[in-house]
């Protein structure tokens, strides 16, 4: 499968000031590929229009770390990845991300190691529960910055990463339009778990969708408690 032509692709990304070349452009036609190809075998996507692939996968992927800083060479882990969103298309343009690629079904792994190695991203792919390796000592709080899109509510979300993030990283949400709403629930969460909310940004896709980033940081190590398990976390609240 081919995406939207060159053109296209790289008008959509430009118009936001990202400029994307003809190698990176052969990089994502080659995600989208196969994206699409594993699709017919595993649940990957409800999104398979080149278009909407395109803005709604790669675009949105990428945009929102224009908005905040990404330190060179960063510790970058994705939190129930799925397809790789948003860090591998992300560490399309940005080469000198660390990538670590955590997800809870084998399937998707396997998945995502065969993108790592197709596009060469160099990513360690992790197959595991986020509540289980948060107090994992060889994950717990090694890294700079720790992502997770449409994997659940702020208020869990924020219980399953916070402890990956190192003290002085962040954790950035990729949300919804009603990130805003989730970022009040979650206030007390985020201040039991060491962090401090430094940024909420309202946005829109290119066709209007709207998104939400919420950037939180790392201002003091998680209590040893957190993450509890998904039961506790549902059970207890804060």
């Amino acid at each position: 499968m081919n995406l939207i032509d060159y053109g296209q692709f790289g008008k959509i990304f430009s118009d936001a000031g990202i400029e994307i070349t003809s190698e990176q452009y052969k990089l994502f036609c080659d995600y989208a590929d196969m994206l699409c190809s594993w699709n017919e075998k595993i649940n990957l996507t409800a999104i398979t229009d080149p278009q909407e692939i395109a803005i709604k996968h790669f675009f949105d992927s990428v945009y929102p770390f224009t908005l905040t800083e990404v330190p060179k060479g960063a510790a970058f882990l994705d939190v129930g990845t799925g397809a790789g969103f948003p860090s591998c298309p992300l560490k399309i343009v940005r080469n000198d991300l660390r990538l670590t690629l955590l997800d809870s079904l084998n399937k998707r792994i396997n998945f995502l190691t065969s993108l790592s190695d197709k596009l060469g991203l160099d990513a360690r792919c992790v197959h595991g529960r986020a509540e289980e390796l948060g107090r994992d000592g060889a994950y717990r709080e090694k890294y700079d910055i720790v992502t997770a899109r449409a994997v659940a509510n702020l208020t869990v979300l924020c219980e399953y990463c916070l402890p990956f993030v190192k003290t002085g990283g962040a954790f950035a949400a990729l949300k919804g339009a009603d990130g805003k709403a989730e970022l009040n629930s979650a206030e007390k969460a985020i201040g039991v778990l060491g962090g401090k909310t430094e940024m909420c940004r309202e946005y829109s896709l290119p066709g209007g969708d709207r998104r939400c980033l919420i950037v939180i940081r790392k201002c003091s190590p998680t209590p040893v408690k957190y993450p509890r398990n998904k039961g506790q976390m549902m059970k207890k609240g804060f």
